[in-house]
């Protein structure tokens, strides 16, 4: 990978551990919790389309593309379980208009790749190396996006593979429950952990990020030193603020050595810096203004993405639209999912246990949909403050700041509206 010049303006498991099983899972229908505005056809449709491309990827790398399923038929469509109890009802298509969930996982499948990645000696299985969960509140004025460290350990609920095996796991990593079952199993997985039922759903590979990273025109990241990552290939050789798309786009989101302590927690954080840049860029008239970069956006995340069966509708994705296009910056929040490291032996051994202490309040605000402030920005030890971020206009609320309408939640995370470093190392 070619060295990048910053811009002047502006910084688990392993496979050979997961049992010999077939990850090519035959999952299993899901449950899903709208009205056109009067213009023309084409401005209708464009406008939609921008406005979920601009709210919706707060949830991953992926989930942009979700909206335009039915511009193409390039993505691969599947059934998952339902996880709002049996014999739950689909509403009609169109009919959204309360809060909903959208589960997107990150598959590190090097098949099909053309080498991107690397190659590992297991390729037994597929792992979700990155989950994450975004919630839309029942009024739809604001949005959570859960990221779950991959290590973390938590029961993997019963799920049946592509042999028709059935077994639930009382203490695995969350980044196993791909390969146990699926796209199913991940949602089954994180409803059992979080209490918030999973309506729609969405998968992408290495070579979505690049080229849905491609399509948007790279995305402004900050990092306040150099970050230089031989495993990933990612060389920023100094602090400053860089345009990164494609490879190195992927490089930067797949990077731990090279961020805060070398743990996936830090990562996780630097990955919100991202996250955050590209919401920003979404939301600005600049892209939203240009619909060759939205078709282009939508086409390439749509080659290389599996969607649930209940996103597979444009009537479905217009909905979706219309609930989240109004959602303001400061009111999409990205947290991570507690949990504390460091034990030496026992099922947590090198891995992540979930913090309840922490976990189980912030939880029940996003279930009951009570807004929270976070105790920072970011965490300062995978992200910080950008330090030549722009002075905001408006007086938002300080971090850490409770009111009368929002308590505060000390866990690391940040909103979309705030600009923010990755914080690098010299490992």
């Amino acid at each position: 990978m070619s060295e990048l010049t910053p811009r002047s303006d502006v910084r688990s498991r392993s496979r050979s551990e997961l049992r010999t099983r077939s990850a090519a899972a035959t999952l299993p229908g899901i449950a899903r919790h709208g009205r056109l505005p009067k213009s023309s056809p084409v401005s209708t449709v464009f406008k939609l389309l921008a406005a979920v491309l601009a709210v919706v990827l707060v949830s991953g790398v992926s989930i942009g593309a979700l909206a335009v399923t039915s511009l193409t038929s390039k993505a691969t469509v599947v059934d998952i379980p339902s996880t709002q109890g049996d014999g739950a009802a689909l509403p009609e298509v169109g009919a959204i208009e309360g809060g909903f969930n959208v589960l997107i996982a990150g598959s590190d499948t090097r098949a099909g790749q053309g080498g991107i990645g690397g190659t590992v000696e297991d390729d037994s299985g597929e792992l979700n190396d990155v989950t994450m969960l975004l919630h839309v509140s029942q009024d739809q004025t604001n949005a959570v996006a859960i990221s779950f460290p991959r290590d973390m350990v938590v029961r993997i609920p019963d799920c049946t593979d592509s042999d028709g095996y059935t077994k639930p796991y009382s203490s695995e990593p969350i980044n196993v429950a791909l390969s146990y079952g699926g796209l199913g199993c991940v949602a089954q997985t994180v409803t059992e952990l979080t209490g918030l039922p999973v309506q729609y759903a969405g998968l992408i590979t290495f070579t979505g990020v690049i080229n849905m990273a491609d399509a948007i025109g790279g995305v402004d990241i900050c990092v306040d030193g150099p970050m230089i990552d031989s495993e990933t290939g990612m060389n920023l050789p100094e602090a400053g603020t860089y345009n990164l798309g494609g490879v190195d786009a992927l490089a930067f989101l797949r990077s731990r050595a090279s961020v805060g302590d070398g743990s996936d927690l830090t990562r996780i954080s630097s990955q919100q810096v991202y996250l955050s840049s590209l919401v920003r860029k979404l939301k600005s008239q600049e892209t939203l203004s240009d619909f060759s970069k939205v078709y282009a956006l939508a086409n390439a995340a749509l080659s290389n993405l599996t969607v649930s069966s209940s996103l597979n509708s444009a009537n479905t994705m217009v909905s979706i639209a219309l609930a989240l296009k109004n959602v303001p910056l400061e009111k999409v929040t990205f947290v991570q999912y507690p949990g504390t490291t460091g034990a030496t032996e026992g099922i947590y051994a090198g891995k992540v246990k979930p913090n309840d202490y922490l976990a189980d309040p912030m939880m029940e605000y996003i279930r009951n949909d009570q807004p929270f402030n976070l105790a920072s920005v970011g965490d300062d030890r995978g992200s910080t403050v950008d330090p030549n971020a722009p002075v905001s206009t408006e007086a938002p609320v300080d971090p850490g700041t409770a009111t009368e309408e929002a308590p505060v939640v000390d866990v690391p995370g940040q909103r979309a509206d705030q600009y923010t470093c990755t914080v690098t190392n010299t490992y």
